[in-house]
């Protein structure tokens, strides 16, 4: 059993994007559109597993530049809670590897050939990886790696039967905030059978947000329509991403084009267009059977007079029905008015540890202040 570690997309080896087609997020198409695209504190790093030179397993990792002080954003905060971010922030800063993609909810970043080689000697394969990156990054950027994540494991994943690894690593399982699913149904051809499932309450619901959204159009943008807009969706991705209370990255500005550049029909970009202004936009990813919700933004000025928000999220929906998709990842964040279409909580895992062994013993309380479990009421809108 060996290992390779990759510094660009371009040096993959023959046959990876054939042992990861069931997951664009693992094809080198996507890897060189996040490679160029890349929020600046986002370093991408790849790990191949070969067993007699057959490749059985692979591994995207991320090393992270965390400075969370920074990370917090405008929201305004208790003087306690201020103070406790204060804590975190000199905890965790520095540089963090993480074996799997930060700018999107899931797993998404590990697969190996079960019949080929086991998970315990996969994720040894991988650990002893992750140490030589430590090495690597030491060396040639004189950064210290402070810390380590794999994230966004749900509850039945097969990972959890045999933790044998995990433990002797020290690492912690600590739950983050769901992702938010919606299976769709055999019966759903088109977005009328979907309203006929709908109770009235929310049916009425459906029907209000259409007719708030009045004069505004939805329009698919082609390649040099993001290419030409591309300041203003940046813009407009920002009203949303400078909302939230905790970000770990920001996009670049060209982001949306080089996505649509290198994945052509598997990422779709659509805008909102008001008086021939642009006003709003949603973006999605093609996964195989999954709708992969992305970013999004919008006009702050017109989010609530229009439910430009909730208009996005029917859309969503509409798009996965006619396209036959079997669910519509919504990813976390929001939960409630996304449950309010139809999306359902999964509950999800992340794996720590802090290479000071005394902040580990304290890491998972500390990540417990950092992402919150927030209180909302999940919302139930069909019929049946």
């Amino acid at each position: 059993m060996t290992s390779h570690i990759y510094y660009s997309a371009n040096n993959l080896p023959e046959g990876w994007d054939a042992f990861v087609k069931h997951d664009i997020f693992l094809q080198i198409s996507y890897l060189k559109a996040l490679e160029e695209a890349s929020p600046d504190n986002i370093q991408l790093f790849y790990v191949g597993v070969f067993n007699d030179g057959l490749l059985v397993g692979v591994a995207i990792i991320q090393r992270v530049q965390l400075y969370l002080k920074d990370m917090f954003r405008k929201a305004e905060v208790s003087c306690l809670k201020e103070f406790f971010q204060n804590i975190i922030s000199k905890i965790l800063k520095g540089n963090i590897l993480v074996v799997g993609n930060l700018t999107h909810t899931g797993q998404h970043a590990l697969f190996f050939d079960e019949n080929k080689i086991t998970q315990s000697d996969f994720f040894n394969v991988i650990f002893e990886g992750l140490d030589m990156l430590r090495t690597k990054i030491r060396e040639t950027q004189g950064k210290k790696i402070r810390a380590l994540m794999l994230k966004d494991f749900f509850l039945e994943d097969p990972i959890h039967k045999d933790k044998t690894t995990f433990n002797a690593h020290k690492l912690h399982d600590v739950f983050v905030q769901p992702n938010m699913i919606m299976p769709t149904r055999s019966n759903w051809v088109k977005i009328e059978d979907y309203k006929a499932d709908l109770n009235k309450k929310y049916r009425d619901r459906y029907k209000r947000a259409k007719k708030k959204l009045g004069a505004i159009k939805c329009i698919e943008l082609d390649l040099e329509s993001i290419k030409t807009n591309s300041k203003k969706l940046h813009s407009l991705y920002l009203n949303v991403s400078n909302n939230a209370k905790f970000n770990t990255f920001i996009l670049p500005e060209k982001h949306f084009y080089i996505l649509k550049q290198n994945l052509n029909e598997h990422f779709k970009v659509f805008g909102y267009y008001l008086d021939d202004k642009l006003v709003g936009f949603y973006t999605l990813i093609l996964n195989d059977k999954n709708l992969e919700t992305y970013f999004l933004g919008y006009d702050k000025g017109l989010q609530y007079t229009n439910q430009l928000y909730l208009n996005m999220l029917y859309n969503m929906v509409e798009f996965g029905i006619e396209n036959k998709f079997s669910s519509v990842v919504y990813a976390r964040t929001a939960m409630e008015i996304k449950s309010s279409v139809g999306a359902r909580p999964k509950a999800m895992l992340v794996y720590l540890k802090h290479t000071n062994r005394f902040m580990n013993t304290i890491l998972k309380g500390i990540f417990g202040l950092m992402n919150p479990t927030k209180d909302w009421e999940e919302r139930h809108p069909f019929k049946n």
